[in-house]
């Protein structure tokens, strides 16, 4: 029914709480209107793009029920329930919206249990599988602050049943470090990408204890030097350079699971290609030398 969505150049599969995730994921936050608020234009495409990617194999999609607001769980539900058993959808709290769309911290407990019923119902599940709870002390980052309250109120839930596996975003590594002595923890996901590497030695540290890193926004924070760079590699392999950057993530620690979004069926399928792109040496030096540059 399925095909690996993976080359033999990277490994195919990562574990995910329970599950062997495909490294190649989707991220659904597009399926919702402009600014990640209200209902898509099409509807009827939204849905097409997750069932496009479930055929295909991607077996790990992440949400949140603060992504429309309900609009994108609830699309999710149309277009995949009953769920695929090897399915693996992986949600987050600690925020919400406001009437403008404006993104609001929401770490009380009272507010954390309400987003994970918000979560269940709109997503017609009896239990999530994992709940990524998202640090808001900044609105541009990471930024230190104590996720104690947050967490234990998070791990509440998991021992209810309505949790399986807990994990972080948004995070510094020393909030990390707070977490796993509060609760076991599934996966962090974080702004990381080819030029934005400031989570290069949490990343390794993660993989040595087996735990996931999801980074999002594979482009963002690039400038334009470092675009046309990334250019001009993606021009000589005949790949777009989403291809290129996602190519070079499968390929910087097998402990990355990646979840590029979109809203368009021909997009999702040149991401999927992302993982059959060979990345020859000369490629990785240059690529490589993006990512040296940055960090200067």
């Amino acid at each position: 029914m399925t095909t690996a969505i993976l080359s033999p150049a990277a490994p195919l599969h990562y574990p995910l709480g329970d599950r062997s995730v495909h490294r190649l994921g989707y991220g659904a936050m597009q399926l919702a209107g402009p600014g990640v608020f209200g209902p898509p234009k099409d509807r009827s495409a939204a849905v097409a793009v997750l069932r496009d990617a479930v055929e295909r194999g991607v077996n790990h999609i992440d949400t949140s029920d603060f992504y429309g607001p309900h609009i994108t769980n609830q699309i999710v539900r149309e277009a995949l329930a009953p769920y695929p058993d090897d399915l693996a959808i992986v949600t987050k709290i600690g925020a919400v919206r406001d009437a403008q769309g404006g993104w609001l911290p929401a770490f009380s407990a009272e507010a954390l249990q309400q987003a994970v019923h918000d979560n269940l119902r709109n997503l017609g599940l009896d239990t999530l599988e994992v709940v990524n709870l998202r640090a808001m002390f900044s609105v541009h980052g990471p930024a230190e602050g104590s996720i104690e309250a947050p967490l234990t109120a998070l791990a509440e839930l998991q021992r209810q049943g309505l949790v399986r596996h807990i994990g972080l975003s948004n995070v510094t590594p020393a909030q990390v470090a707070q977490g796993r002595g509060i609760c076991r923890i599934a996966c962090v996901q974080n702004h990381y990408n080819l030029v934005h590497r400031g989570d290069d030695a949490l990343i390794d540290a993660l993989a040595q204890d087996g735990i996931p890193y999801v980074p999002f926004f594979p482009l963002g924070g690039f400038t334009p030097l470092q675009s046309s760079a990334l250019s001009g590699v993606a021009e000589r392999l005949g790949a777009t350079t989403m291809q290129v950057a996602l190519a070079w993530l499968l390929r910087r620690s097998p402990n990355i699971l990646l979840i590029p979004g979109t809203s368009s069926v021909a997009h999702l399928r040149e991401n999927l290609a992302a993982a059959t792109l060979p990345l020859p040496p000369d490629a990785m030096q240059a690529l490589d030398h993006m990512a040296d540059a940055s960090r200067h």
